[in-house]
């Protein structure tokens, strides 16, 4: 009786021990197993991160050639800096000077420079530089012709930006997507080293950013703008060109006098320039032909008896 305890309690030890084996076994191949399953699966993370990245950065590369390759022409409308340049005779600086100034703010323009040269008590002459809104352009280069008694000089020009413009579209577009992707790795970044390269990247392109936005807006404003450069001139002793068609009677009159006048004026300085100027050879002349004179006389003179 005793030996079958016995044996029954040594099987059933036995059982017990093959059973724990089996267990222990189990669980070290299941380990075995999970390792082997989460590394290809960190691996495959990996090569998929670096796959996004370069689908990512064609992406970024087909939008910017796409948009380099658009013609100028596609843009809504041309973008020009036009500047012109006008000198002209006035009758009075100062009330043409005063009627341009209403004007600019009739247009909505504003004045750059606004000066005043006095070169004598007759001649006097004005500088002035404007910004017009390009749409008044025109208008207001009319309306200082209309100011002036004579047109001296009138030069027009434009400059086309359109293309430079739309070159600088695209490349702040382009910068754009590569600064959405950097803040992107920046919020996924794990190590201080790879934040730091990438805020530095990130700068680099913010600051390139800035730059194409700031030329994009001086070019907005050029060309938004219109510059004239307006010269006038005043002379008050030789009577102003004016347009003999639009004369009435009166003022040919006082033309006519003035001119008159000024011919008087020029010969009798002229003669008493003459005569001041060469008083001494005047004086030799005149006692040289005194002295003839007598001795003419003399020689002449019918004897006496």
């Amino acid at each position: 009786m005793m030996r079958k305890i016995i044996f029954v309690l040594l099987i059933s030890s036995l059982f017990i021990l093959l059973a724990a084996c089996s267990a222990g076994d189990s669980e070290s191949s299941y380990d075995s197993t999970e390792d082997k399953a989460v590394a290809p699966s960190s691996n495959e993370a990996v090569g998929d991160s670096d796959e996004s990245a370069e689908e990512e950065s064609e992406v970024v590369s087909e939008e910017r050639d796409e948009v380099e390759q658009k013609s100028p022409e596609a843009t809504t409308e041309r973008m020009i800096i036009h500047k012109a340049i006008m000198s002209v005779n006035v009758k009075e600086l100062k009330k043409a000077q005063s009627n341009i100034e209403k004007k600019v703010t009739q247009y909505e323009g504003y004045i750059v420079e606004s000066s005043v040269y006095k070169e004598n008590d007759d001649t006097s002459s004005g500088k002035m530089i404007v910004r017009i809104p390009e749409k008044h352009f025109q208008a207001f280069l009319l309306d200082a012709e209309g100011e002036a008694a004579d047109v001296i000089e009138r030069n027009v020009t434009g400059q086309d930006v359109t293309e430079q413009f739309v070159d600088l579209q695209s490349r702040v577009k382009s910068k754009r997507a590569v600064e959405e992707r950097l803040l992107e790795f920046m919020s996924n970044a794990q190590k201080t080293e790879d934040l730091l390269k990438i805020s530095a990247d990130l700068a680099k392109v913010q600051e390139e950013i800035e730059v194409m936005v700031g030329n994009m807006k001086f070019l907005e404003n050029q060309t938004s703008f219109s510059t004239i450069e307006l010269t006038m001139y005043e002379n008050r002793v030789v009577v102003p060109a004016i347009d003999s068609k639009e004369l009435n009677t009166w003022e040919k009159t006082k033309k006519q006098l003035a001119t008159s006048t000024n011919s008087i004026l020029a010969a009798g300085s002229a003669l008493i320039v003459f005569f001041i100027g060469n008083l001494p050879v005047l004086l030799i002349l005149g006692v040289i032909g005194a002295i003839l004179f007598m001795f003419i006389k003399r020689r002449f003179r019918p004897d006496q008896k």
